[in-house]
This record gives structure tokens, sequence and C-alpha cells, in this order.
């Protein structure tokens, strides 16, 4: 449980622990989305005003009830931002202070205006043009439609030719926190593993550094590409602590591939799922992040905390994106699980309230606040 006492505890660490956040390096890839983010109208009410469709299931409903019949659906656009799960996230923790190398598709050979600002606070570099994605934003979550064909070129032939594999080895086998994110929308990332694992990895020397992932949604992926990927990121802890991400949707696709007990929808059958999970996926942690609270499993230890929920968020587009940011933040600072969730969850809610990444300031004065 996240009570006042821990959140000014991990408060107090993360100040304490300011000074070495921009020491710490970071080396994220390789996906990249202009995001537009879009309200769905329920009534106008004139030129100006409108009430939005609120929920999931009322938009569901709205759909449902057109089969056969058609409709009309307005949308309104709220905002067009920088997207993508490897640029927000790199984005936030280039806001915190680290120093940050990213490589994906920002737009190629000219970057999408959309990363100028994350350009100026990080070293970017792209290979392709960015996806681009509608996200239709609800209070109780989002509906992600996206265009991904540009993504087909992240592979390694153009890692090598368009940014060149001696400044790539380089990144991967120094940065404190490499993260490989968005696998489902990208089809060559299981190629791209293999490749680091053969070619790069025998190589590293050094103590062991932290390696990210986050699969992002594989319910359209077929379960024996699911399995394989599973496999190549237990794979990377021979020469990693590997962290793998996943929110509650994703968890309970990764336990019906694999075959695990997911229909109890408790917190204590989540907290069972992610151990399951890391039975079967032997990483240093595996992260399951609902949207009220976060749980971590560090070699069959258990660490939850609450988060702080509100059930109008003015954007969650990238919320988990910067809860993970979060959560790496306080393992590259040596804290431990329930620390770290702290921090995940903090950035997390700040980000849902604000629409803005938050700085070590921000992230500490909000730990200490929220209700």
């Amino acid at each position: 449980m996240s009570t006042a006492e821990l959140r000014q505890a991990a408060a107090d660490k993360l100040e304490a622990a300011a000074g070495r956040i921009p020491r710490l390096t970071a080396f994220l890839g390789f996906d990249g989305f202009v995001d537009e983010i879009l309200h769905v109208v329920d009534k106008r009410e004139s030129a100006e005003t409108f009430s939005r469709v609120t929920t999931i299931a009322k938009f569901a409903e709205r759909i449902a009830a057109a089969a056969g019949r058609s409709t009309n659906i307005e949308i309104v656009h709220r905002q067009t931002k920088l997207g993508g799960n490897g640029p927000i996230m790199a984005n936030t923790l280039a806001r915190f202070g680290l120093e940050v190398t990213y490589l994906g598709s920002l737009g190629f050979p000219t970057i999408h205006p959309a990363f100028d600002e994350f350009a100026r606070r990080a070293r970017v570099h792209s290979l392709a043009e960015p996806g681009f994605t509608k996200a239709l934003e609800f209070e109780d979550g989002k509906i992600m439609l996206g265009q991904i064909e540009s993504l087909k070129e992240i592979n390694w032939p153009n890692i090598q030719t368009r940014f060149g594999r001696e400044k790539f080895t380089a990144a991967f086998q120094t940065a404190a926190l490499v993260a490989l994110v968005n696998w489902t929308m990208l089809p060559h990332m299981s190629s791209i593993w293999e490749t680091l694992q053969r070619e790069l990895c025998p190589t590293l020397n050094g103590p062991r550094r932290k390696l990210f992932f986050d699969l992002a949604d594989p319910e359209k992926r077929r379960p024996e590409d699911i399995r394989r990927a599973l496999e190549l990121i237990a794979a990377f802890e021979k020469w990693f602590d590997v962290i793998l991400g996943l929110n509650e949707k994703e968890a309970g696709e990764i336990g019906r591939v694999l075959g695990l007990e997911t229909a109890d929808s408790s917190r204590n059958g989540l907290i069972r799922l992610a151990q399951d999970i890391q039975g079967r996926v032997p990483i240093s942690t595996l992260v399951v992040h609902p949207v009220a609270w976060a749980l971590a499993v560090s070699r069959g230890a258990v660490s939850a905390v609450d988060g702080p929920f509100t059930p109008q968020p003015l954007l969650t587009t990238g919320a988990g994106d910067h809860f993970n940011a979060g959560f790496c933040l306080g393992k590259l600072l040596g804290f431990d699980d329930s620390t770290s969730l702290l921090c995940g969850v903090g950035t997390s809610g700040f980000y849902v309230r604000t629409a803005q990444s938050p700085g070590v300031r921000d992230l500490a004065d909000f730990l200490r606040t929220w209700k």
C-alpha cells in the first residue's frame, strides 16, 4: 500500500539522488508515432460546445447499434503530439535529466516537427517516417487507431546503413538503461533481438545493466510469435538485468498464450498471474501496472502499491510509457521495487492530470501531496 509515509520516503530518496541523475545514460528504440488526440462527440450543443462520449462501453454501444444501418460519428481534435512507446518513454527520461539517445521512426530524412522539442532534449536519430495514430480518448481508457506501414523499415540492415553499426554498438554496450519497446508494431523486432544476441551480446563486459521491454498490446500477433518473443526476452537475462513491463490487459494476453490461469481478475488473482508469468519467463523483474495500482515481481518476491487514480484524466495516451520511465528511473537509482513502483505511478499520475511530463522536483512534490 502506498501510504503517505511511504510516499514521503520515496520523495526524500528521489531528491537525495537527484544529483546522480545527469550521469545516467539511456538508449531507447525503435518506434515513433505522431499522435492525434481526439474526443468523440455525444451531443453537440452549439458550434463551439459539445458533450463527449465518456466511456469506451458507451462508444461500443453506439457502434453496435449501427450494425446493418450505418451511423455518423463526429470526432473533435484536441492536440497533436509526439507518440510511440519509445519516444514518450525517452522524452520522459530526458525530462528527468538523463542523457538520452533515441533511435526510431521519427521522420526520414527530416525529423517530423512533432518531435522537435524531444530533439532539443535528447540525442535523436531517425531511420524511417513515423507511424500515425488517431487516439480516441475516454475517461476509462483509449482506442488507438494506428497506421504503421513505415515501421517495416525498422530492421537491422537499415540500422546499420542509416545509423551505423559502430554507433549502435557503442550505445548498446554502454548505456545504463537500454529499452527496446513496441514489439507488436515492429515486424522485424524479433529478428533484431536475435541479431543482438548473436553478434553484440557475446562481446559485452563490465557490470550488468538494465534492459527494459514493453510488448505493447500483443493481442493481434500470433501466439507462436509471442512465445518466441518471450523466449528471446528471457535469453537477454544472460547479459542484462531484464525488466518486462505489462499493463493489466497485456498480462492477461501473455497468461493465455502461456496457458496460465487468467480468470481471476481480483488483485490477488493478478499477483498470482504475474508470479506465474515470471516463473515461465525467467527474468529479473516483471512489472504489471493496472490503472489504479501496480505490482512488481523480482525473483518471486512481490511488491505492490496503490496509485493516484483519477476518474477524469486530462490525457491518458502515453500514461503507461510514463509509468515505465518512472519505474526505470527508480531501478537505475538503486531503489527497491516498492519505491520504484511509486516513482512509476507518480510519474503517470502527474502526467494524466497535467498532460505534461514531470521533472524530478515535480515528481517528488506530487508523491508528497497526492490525496
